[in-house]
């Protein structure tokens, strides 16, 4: 359940000016403010399954943004990148390859 929270906040944080004002507060509380979908729904003076129904389609639509766009993927990609240039940044053995990871990098945006 963690991974998959983690995961929505991600794409949330990418992908939030796509959604609507409805959609992105009902994501907003239930992700970021660790809102009850009872809440939500006082909150919203609307049931429970509506809240439901409504986050359950926008995290659909972020799954499908998320597969045409792949920002999220990238940004991965991107961390791994870096994350392996500051290991080799130290050794001059490794100056090639850095070279490499710099040029694929650089592909990303």
């Amino acid at each position: 359940m963690l991974e998959k929270t983690n995961r929505m906040n991600y794409l949330y944080d990418f992908y939030q000016a796509l959604l609507t004002p409805k959609q992105s507060s009902y994501m907003a509380l239930y992700y970021l403010d660790d809102y009850s979908l009872g809440e939500i729904a006082e909150e919203y003076d609307v049931s429970r399954q509506a809240v439901y129904d409504n986050i359950k389609r926008t995290e659909a639509m972020l799954e499908e943004y998320e597969k045409k766009l792949l920002l999220f993927e990238k940004f991965q990609r991107r961390i791994e990148l870096i994350s392996k240039m500051k290991e080799l940044a130290g050794n001059e053995e490794n100056s090639r390859t850095l070279i490499e990871m710099i040029a694929e990098l650089e592909k990303l945006d």
